[in-house]
């Protein structure tokens, strides 16, 4: 069945309202005890909004409003300060990475020490590893494969497993979930957590969210939705390129459609966070920015990353191995001046284009030599110039047509048409072949844009 009209059939009737968490951090005492005394009388049920909208197999945790303070506030800083009360005295595995870190910058394993009656028995790793690779504790584990915090062994969901192991999943009393998404669908974040949801059906074993923000907006959506002979780790469900949802959503979303193997469903628990709006940047909620690969060091590079991120089913550079990933795209066959005057012809908003050469080099730091390592390229390299009006998935299929256009000769698809599985149908490949201009490509998609942001509002926790 044809992914749209599977998303048609699954439309649920639901009313979706805000819901807002409650913090500490920073507060005068009293005006929060004033405000916990009288926000009860106004909204009930302990201060928390109203949830007018009762999931099925789902809950979003109820908790009183903060929204008179306007910081953001992350679902881990909303459970420290619930004092990890739904862990507490639970022998728990962790679902988790680099970015999982509180305002203050401290991370939730380092939190955790301080609560002996939270017992970490296990530590579940996604593609990338626990810790970031500058981290000294990425290079503590020891051959045991324990962690240097809580001595919690550690499960490698990416290589070793898909899913967590039958022998885990009997020793535990639940699974927390905390780490940020990039807010593109290429990662195999979501297919992790997906596989981990498959195995806490089985066991029922409850499952906990802390939502973080979608770090380029929740209200952009762009890029089609992958078909059914396309789907693949990079595209496991049925969300576009730019899907402007947060971990929370769309755990919600595959929760409640039952969009993981054989319809299960999971006892799902979502700490939201505290005055995130979907309009925001992640430099708008101060934060702390990490890494969320290797190759994603900067916000720029991030919303680079949800169109140029297609070139990686190509034959071309797109920065590894440079300062600058995904902001530049070269090769030693690459002519750039004529490319430059083409791509100026497209009037792509947002972001201009300069000449660059380089020479990408590998480092130990990374698991895959870049394409063409120590050789000198010639490329392009991306400047962003309004981030608000920038097209990212539009700006990297225009480059990716052109360069096709122009070098037929040089340029080459991936093997087994990798390409359509990072994009989610044959349409990019096809439209390159038939030598069109790159603006007939978004029309294509429009329709899956159209209908994913109708479906999707029943499942929106945040204004």
């Amino acid at each position: 069945m044809d992914s749209i009209n599977r998303i048609q059939l699954s439309f649920f009737n639901f009313n979706v309202f805000q819901l807002i968490l409650y913090d500490m951090i920073g507060l005068n005492i009293p005006l929060l005890l004033l405000s916990l005394f009288f926000i009860p009388k106004i909204f009930g049920n302990d201060g928390a909004l109203p949830n007018i909208n009762k999931y099925e197999y789902s809950k979003i945790i109820d908790v009183p409003d903060l929204s008179f303070v306007g910081t953001v506030f992350s679902g881990l800083d909303i459970l420290e300060q619930m004092d990890f009360k739904p862990l507490r005295n639970k022998t728990i595995a962790i679902l988790t990475n680099q970015s999982a870190v509180n305002r203050n910058n401290q991370h939730l394993l380092d939190i955790l020490t301080r609560y002996p009656d939270i017992k970490v028995k296990y530590l579940l790793s996604m593609e990338h590893g626990i810790w970031s690779t500058n981290d000294k504790r990425s290079k503590m584990v020891g051959r045991d494969g324990l962690s240097p915090l809580h001595k919690a062994q550690i499960i490698d969901l990416f290589k070793t497993y898909l899913n967590p192991p039958s022998w885990v999943m009997r020793d535990i009393d639940l699974v927390l979930v905390d780490y940020q998404d990039t807010g593109s669908r290429y990662t195999t974040y979501t297919t992790t957590l997906s596989k981990v949801f498959e195995s806490a059906s089985d066991f029922e074993i409850p499952v906990f969210i802390l939502d973080r923000p979608n770090p380029i907006r929740g209200d952009l959506i762009s890029g089609p939705i992958p078909r059914s002979e396309f789907q693949s780790f990079e595209s496991y469900h049925l969300f576009p390129i730019r899907h402007g949802l947060t971990i929370g959503e769309m755990s919600l979303i595959i929760n409640e459609m039952g969009w993981v193997k054989n319809l299960k469903r999971i006892q799902l628990n979502i700490i939201p966070m505290a005055n995130w709006k979907r309009e925001m940047w992640f430099e708008d909620t101060q934060l702390p920015w990490k890494n969320l690969t290797p190759h994603l060091e900067t916000p720029s590079s991030l919303l680079a990353y949800s169109g140029m991120d297609l070139f990686r089913g190509t034959n071309l550079n797109i920065g590894f191995g440079t300062g600058a990933p995904y902001m530049v795209v070269g090769s030693p066959w690459l002519s750039t001046s004529y490319l430059l005057r083409k791509l100026e012809e497209q009037n792509l908003p947002g972001v201009t284009f300069k000449e660059v050469e380089y020479r990408p080099l590998g480092s130990t730091y990374y698991k895959r030599t870049p394409k063409f390592d120590n050789l000198k390229c010639s490329g392009i390299e991306l400047v962003i110039k309004d981030q608000n009006i920038f097209m990212p998935i539009e700006t990297a299929t225009s480059i990716l047509i052109l360069i096709d256009q122009l070098f037929p000769r040089q340029f080459q698809w991936e093997e087994n048409n990798y390409i359509d599985k990072l994009f989610g149908s044959n349409e990019l490949r096809i439209l390159a072949a038939q030598k069109k201009d790159p603006n007939h490509l978004p029309a294509l998609w429009s329709r899956d844009v159209y209908k994913f942001n109708e479906f999707r509002q029943s499942f929106l926790i945040y204004k």
